[in-house]
């Protein structure tokens, strides 16, 4: 799936840091956040479906926003990368 939105600029750096500590916090990946890069496929690194769900409900949190319908799919959140894109689509929509 190509990412959605991506852009290199500071703010995504910011958005994917705060990811990063989420899906630390949140998929119950048993590696080391180190060893997850911003592509890695969360699925692959052992985050289930009822994690993913856990995910999406703390993203919502922490960024104030709510995904819509089109962006809950199992693609949006595979990887940090996706996630950051879905974010960032959500909240320029809400401008």
């Amino acid at each position: 799936m190509e990412a959605i939105g991506v852009s290199c600029c500071s703010t995504n750096r910011q958005i994917r840091d705060q990811l990063r500590e989420i899906v630390k916090n949140h998929a119950r990946i048993h590696l080391p956040l180190e060893e997850i890069c911003d592509t890695t496929d969360l699925y692959r690194a052992g985050m289930s479906s009822q994690a993913s769900v856990v995910l999406m409900i703390a993203v919502e949190g922490e960024f104030g926003l709510e995904f819509p319908d089109s962006l809950l799919s199992r693609d949006v959140f595979s990887s940090i990368e996706n996630i950051a894109g879905a974010v960032e689509t959500v909240m320029q929509a809400q401008k």
